[in-house]
């Protein structure tokens, strides 16, 4: 499902160059749950970037779905984006103006469907994460929590064959990150979700099915 060959990330400025990724070569297989471990300024965020078409590399490729993106212009890497990938951050970059179900809504305000499907889909999608009690509430009203399964919800409306999770669980006492956990595993599990994860918690990690260490920009397992 995504294809990433001989990957090199360098940032540049007047007087310094950094190394960010060095050569990394991964296959994720459609239907994986993949975690990536490593060290606070190892490469992590920067290769989900990558993964997500969010950032290009310097050099290598990346093929998603059997697609090759180096080639496509900014939008259509946004409809590609909009229609194959589903993200979740850390500090779930919510919209504290717009109530839960609007703030589900956003991805298919890009897509071609009318204000019924919109809301339709949304709702959908938040019974999923258990928040159909919550759509008329702001972000502000909600738990770290609750947050997290808005952003959750969104990532998933628009029904995305791959999520990627920068630190889903991150901001999040043990048991509600456990809750985070076992939602993303089922999505994996009974829709056939693929999802990589970054993470530093090792509990997480060991319940996907493969973790990719990185130290320094490459891959050391």
């Amino acid at each position: 499902m995504i294809r990433l060959q001989n990957i090199e990330k360098v940032y540049r400025t007047d007087t310094i160059e950094t190394l960010a990724l060095n050569s990394i070569s991964l296959d994720v297989e459609k239907g994986e749950f993949l975690s990536i471990m490593g060290p606070s300024g190892c490469g992590k965020s920067t290769l989900l970037n990558i993964m997500g078409l969010l950032d290009a590399p310097s050099k290598g490729d990346v093929r998603i779905d059997d697609q090759t993106t180096q080639h496509l212009s900014d939008k259509q890497l946004a409809n590609f984006r909009n229609q194959k990938l589903g993200f979740i951050f850390q500090s779930y970059h919510l919209i504290n103006d717009l109530q839960v179900l609007d703030n589900v809504e956003l991805p298919l305000l890009y897509r071609n469907t009318t204000a019924k499907q919109r809301k339709l889909l949304a709702s959908e999608a938040l019974a999923k994460v258990g928040l159909t009690n919550r759509i008329k509430h702001f972000p502000t009203q909600l738990s770290g929590g609750q947050r997290q399964r808005v952003a959750i919800a969104r990532a998933i409306v628009g029904r995305p064959e791959i999520i990627l999770a920068d630190e889903p669980t991150g901001n999040l006492d043990s048991a509600m990150g456990n809750e985070i956990m076992e939602i993303l595993m089922q999505l994996n599990k009974e829709d056939g979700t693929t999802i990589v994860m970054v993470t530093h918690d090792e509990n997480m990690a060991n319940k996907t099915h493969r973790l990719v260490r990185l130290f320094d920009g490459a891959q050391v397992q």
